[in-house]
């Protein structure tokens, strides 16, 4: 399902302008990070994806469907936002109630409702954890159930905001291999990070935002190799795409398997 952004402009009430004309075309399937310093417009652009945030002026289309002229409950369909903090998004009585809530809102049968909740509890690996009450897990787990509630609702497109935040190792390598399972099912996949590296191992594009507009936009290792322009936005390039321009690579690397590649060619 494509995503068509048009001279997006967008002013919060206290006459802000956090977004100033941005336009951009994702296509179905593509995994997206954005990138940028805190306030340069991530979240309040993916909020105009589903609704939950309408332009000043410029328009923004979710498979056609203007956002402006649909509810929010509809745009839900096609578009799940993970929050930062999945305190502010769980509230069932436990983990199995949470992840079906999404679905069964969506009037689904309850056979399909049960094939999807059982998906994505297998998928974020809480099949263990169905009667468990989401505040009694710890927040590397909550994180979980809230990516479960909403892969559930088996949207064209998900949006997860900073997911790897406060997280341990062993989790965001959970959370890269939904990522991961996601992009085998054609989902479209954008994800606002401050986490360079791990938005080198898990996106081929990247968007780098400032001061509301589109500083850099393209292949990972085009826009991760920018490092001037990035330090605009205050992001650093991945430590591998760092070190092998110190030694001095014909080509820019973002993961281990290009590094090593690089190195035997040296």
């Amino acid at each position: 399902m494509k995503i068509e952004i048009r001279d997006l402009h967008f002013t919060y009430p206290a006459g802000v302008e956090a977004l100033c004309g941005i336009s951009m075309t994702i296509e179905s399937g593509e995994q997206v990070a954005i990138v940028g310093q805190n306030g340069a417009g991530k979240t309040t652009l993916v909020k105009h994806l589903n609704g939950l945030l309408l332009p000043t002026s410029g328009e923004v289309r979710i498979g056609g469907w203007d956002t402006r002229s649909q509810p929010v409950a509809k745009l839900a369909r096609r578009v799940g936002y993970v929050f930062q903090n999945p305190d502010e998004q769980l509230f069932s009585k436990n983990v199995e109630t949470e992840v079906a809530f999404g679905p069964r809102n969506l009037k689904l049968d309850k056979e399909q409702v049960q094939s999807l909740v059982k998906d994505a509890l297998a998928m974020t690996e809480l099949s263990d954890k169905t009667e468990t009450n989401p505040y009694d897990l710890s927040p590397t787990w909550r994180k979980m159930v809230a990516l479960a509630s909403v892969i559930s609702m088996d949207t064209d497109i998900l949006v997860f905001d900073e997911p790897t935040t406060g997280q341990d190792a062993m989790n965001i390598a959970r959370i890269a291999n939904v990522i991961r399972t996601l992009r085998q099912r054609g989902k479209t996949v954008i994800t606002i990070t401050h986490d360079i590296d791990f938005c080198a191992e898990n996106f081929e594009r990247v968007i780098a935002l400032s001061q509301g507009k589109v500083l850099l936009d393209g292949k990972a290792n085009e826009v991760l190799g920018q490092e001037e322009i990035l330090a605009t936005t205050y992001v650093d390039p991945p430590q591998l795409t760092r070190l092998g321009k110190r030694l001095g690579f014909k080509n820019i690397v973002r993961t281990q398997e290009e590094f090593l590649a690089a190195l035997k060619l040296k």
